[in-house]
């Protein structure tokens, strides 16, 4: 795919991966809409972006929770009304949540499943039909590297749960929306070093080494869209070498001292 001239929605894209992802994007010519939650961080990430864009390129901000359909609505119309048609979505808003089962709040079941599996099935649903009359376009979804693992890490039994069942849903979109023209791929990453993990405490300098850069989850991306259009990566796991499967990278009690 010919980047220059294309246009993007990134959510989760204020900080971490979304924001590479999406600066990335705009200085190869794509013009994007980025979303987050956060109005005056998100108002920041546009700039930034903006100063390190092709020339042309539009970068719009709009607020968003994924986890809220009117939001998810707004956000899509936006990027419909500003560029006439969306070339490219990159699914990568998500919450994370690591506890042991019988500690894990009530509260996070549904959290969990509305963030980071209606957020990205939803909005797909609301791009999916302008692809298919175009017949053309590419969804990449950040899905998780424990996946991988059968049977699902510790502490991370409901998080990981509902990702399998997301790269599921996408595997199987994949051979539904192939003959259309249209791209599914899912990025399988290991634990990334980001804001997130920047503020936990305590991090031993081996635990340090298991995370990666988002810049190697960015350049998983940029390869799914530089194959030719008649290939297309259905998953792409990018995992650090030192990455352990039987217990999580960052202890639980870390996690909660964030």
């Amino acid at each position: 795919m010919d980047l220059n001239g294309k246009t993007a929605i990134v959510t989760g894209a204020s900080r971490g991966i979304g924001f590479k992802v999406a600066a990335r994007l705009a200085k190869e010519g794509v013009s994007v809409v980025i979303a987050a939650r956060d109005q005056e961080t998100l108002n920041k990430a546009v700039e930034d972006i903006k100063a390190q864009s092709a020339s042309g390129v539009k970068v719009i901000g709009v607020a968003t929770d994924v986890a809220k359909l009117s939001d998810l609505e707004n956000l899509y119309n936006v990027a419909k009304k500003e560029f006439g048609h969306l070339d490219i979505l990159v699914n990568n808003a998500g919450v994370s949540s690591q506890y042991p089962f019988e500690k894990q709040p009530i509260d996070d079941l549904e959290r969990l499943v509305m963030t980071n599996y209606l957020g990205y099935v939803r909005l797909i649903r609301l791009a999916i039909n302008d692809m298919i009359q175009r017949k053309q376009g590419a969804i990449i979804n950040m899905v998780s590297g424990s996946t991988l693992c059968d049977p699902v890490p510790r502490g991370f039994v409901t998080y990981s749960s509902i990702k399998v069942g997301l790269k599921s849903f996408l595997k199987g979109l994949f051979w539904e929306m192939r003959d259309h023209g249209i791209k599914i791929t899912s990025i399988l990453p290991g634990v990334v070093d980001t804001d997130l993990t920047g503020k936990l405490q305590d991090i031993t300098s081996e635990e340090k080494e298991r995370l990666m850069s988002a810049d190697t989850v960015v350049d998983m991306v940029m390869f799914a869209l530089s194959v030719p259009q008649n290939a297309c990566p259905l998953e792409l796991a990018v995992i650090n070498q030192k990455t352990p499967w039987t217990r999580p990278v960052i202890d639980f009690k870390q996690q909660q001292a964030k």
